[in-house]
């Protein structure tokens, strides 16, 4: 038997030193709201959905990766690709990456505030 779900990530996890600092950073890079939750054991700032059920992920505090040694988690960005990449800089991130075509879209390595590796995603139109 192979195990083939419609949606192999179910979830994705970042671990930030500073969550209000965090979360500023990803609200401005990515034009969006994340949501803070304090219902868990922990706080975390969730990224929004359109429908609310879709695949996503959070911010909560803890001990990231040393720079660019952790996993890449690739997300979506409104809008051109270039226009992400100057709100990363912009952000206070390091863009490391040209736009690499693939072809579901094109994308850019970057790193956020605390040393985590992220993919700035444009799908293809």
């Amino acid at each position: 038997m192979t195990h083939k779900p419609d949606h192999f990530t179910v979830w994705a996890e970042l671990p930030v030193t500073d969550l209000d600092r965090a979360t500023a950073f990803y609200n401005k890079v990515f034009e969006t709201e994340l949501q803070r939750d304090d219902n868990g054991p922990n706080p975390m700032a969730v990224f929004p959905t359109a429908d609310g059920q879709g695949s996503a992920g959070h911010l909560y505090p803890g001990t990231p990766a040393k720079e660019g040694n952790g996993p890449t988690i690739h997300l979506a960005v409104p809008g051109k690709l270039e226009d992400a990449m100057a709100r990363v800089t912009e952000a206070g991130g390091k863009v490391l990456s040209d736009p690499i075509t693939i072809p579901a879209g094109r994308f850019a390595y970057a790193i956020d505030l605390d040393g985590n590796s992220i993919g700035l995603f444009e799908t293809a139109a």
